[in-house]
């Protein structure tokens, strides 16, 4: 039994999106190159049952095409087409147990290729092709299996150059073009990735709804579920609903304890439309009223956010927004007692990590923490519009931490937003969700 769950060609963008990514992406290789992308493989669940289908990430912003067993392959400068697809073959047998299948009809017709061959051709194919190629654009180390494939096909040219056949001399890295090119954000991307946000953001109000004391992690879980499947998502990772101590655990997802009355629920999730994700956090109490505690811890992590939103900007770098962070919470945590020495000392010795451990934000696409390189030339990169980021201070202070009040203990917060650099400054596209305290108590109480 297969559980795959095909993308559809219709997710989002269109079909002139992929071409033009093909395009430019054959410019920057040039033409004496050629480049050769395959998909994610099927992986078993357990025993002959498959996980839900998910094309590689690569090939899927090149291609578009949803389906397993395709190898994607640009030839720039080719008089017969340059991008060509070897995907499976249609088959009447196995559609009907499995689900339909493009086949090389389907992919030229719907997908845009100049040329599409089965699968099971490209031993035969391929090498033809690589011949007269000087450079080959290739990601070594994803799927070992098909690294040795391709090595074997440039071997069996040299093996012929007495024939005047002539291999390949280098092999590039294509993620260096291709990462790249993936940072920034086209408008149809954008579109995706806020249609995305905002029904992530329903999802959290919800959940912050349907929350109260007694009832199970994976309870608050099912209403994400349900919010995603009715659009047409899938979660775009695990989700995170961790109450009281387990919200202080950074990655956790076994979402099976109850929730306590006077705790509070950490939940960190995310929906993927057409292979792009939001990424949202929100930290509310279980019984819909904050403690003086846990307001004054939320309110201090809700100050480093909106510090560290304003410097995403173009023109300031990518650790601009991680150091406004950085300096709010140190600030606040020297106040109430939770740190004591001098202010720059502490921020220089690194002291605030006892309580906030991970980054400010991470990058976000196609991937939850999506491709990009966060230093270039050993400086951190600078924010240019186009670019999408998250913004994600937090605090954790699990029970027994040594020289901490327990009033404190077993609090942990996090406050996530997905954050589009434009050109003046920044949008934040998961506004849909609340997130000061006053905004979420009202909505728990049914005041909204």
């Amino acid at each position: 039994m297969s559980r795959s769950r095909a993308v559809q060609p219709d997710a989002g963008l269109k079909p002139a999106e992929y071409a033009r990514r093909r395009r430019q992406l054959m410019r920057m290789m040039g033409r004496d190159a050629i480049a050769i992308l395959p998909t994610a493989p099927e992986r078993l669940r357990n025993r002959d049952v498959e996980y839900p289908y998910r094309p590689d990430s690569d090939f899927f912003y090149l291609s578009g095409f949803p389906e397993p067993e395709a190898v994607l392959v640009l030839v720039p400068g080719r008089k017969h087409g340059e991008f060509l697809l070897f995907c499976r073959e249609r088959d009447a047998d196995k559609e009907t147990w499995t689900g339909r299948r493009a086949g090389p009809e389907g992919a030229v017709a719907d997908y845009g290729a100049d040329d599409a061959f089965p699968i099971g051709d490209i031993d035969d194919i391929l090498p033809g092709l690589l011949e007269g190629r000087e450079r080959v654009f290739y990601t070594m180390g994803v799927q070992p299996e098909f690294d040795a494939r391709v090595i074997g096909w440039v071997n069996r040219i040299r093996e012929a150059g007495r024939a005047g056949q002539r291999a390949p001399d280098e092999f590039v890295a294509l993620e260096h073009l291709l990462h790249d090119m993936r940072l920034y954000k086209s408008a149809g991307e954008l579109r995706l990735m806020r249609r995305a946000a905002r029904i992530a953001a329903a999802a959290h109000v919800r959940a912050m709804r349907a929350c109260r004391p007694g009832l199970m992690e994976y309870e608050i879980e099912a209403e994400f579920a349900h919010e995603f499947r009715r659009h047409g998502c899938e979660h775009a990772y695990s989700p995170i609903v961790g109450g009281g101590e387990n919200g202080c655990i950074l990655h956790y997802t076994e979402n099976n304890a109850p929730l306590q009355d006077g705790d509070l629920l950490l939940i960190d999730a995310g929906a993927e439309l057409g292979c792009y994700a939001s990424d949202i956090t929100r930290t509310f109490p279980v019984n819909g009223v904050f403690s003086k505690p846990q307001r004054t811890l939320y309110e201090l992590v809700l100050a480093a956010q909106r510090a560290a939103i304003r410097k995403v900007r173009p023109g300031n770098h990518w650790n601009d927004p991680h150091d406004a962070a950085v300096r709010v919470l140190t600030r606040g945590l020297l106040e109430l007692g939770l740190l004591k020495g001098q202010l720059s000392r502490l921020i220089r010795d690194e002291a605030y990590r006892r309580f906030y451990m991970h980054r400010t934000g991470h990058w976000l696409g196609m991937d939850v923490h999506d491709v990009g390189d966060y230093k270039v030339g050993g400086a951190w990169r600078v924010l240019e519009p186009g670019m999408v980021l998250t913004v994600e201070p937090g605090l954790y202070i699990p029970a027994g931490s040594k020289g901490v009040a327990k009033k404190w203990w077993n609090i942990g917060i996090r406050i996530e937003d997905d954050v589009v650099v434009t050109r003046d400054g920044c949008e934040v596209i998961s506004e849909g969700v609340p997130k000061t305290v006053d905004e979420i108590e009202a909505l728990m109480a049914g005041d909204d």
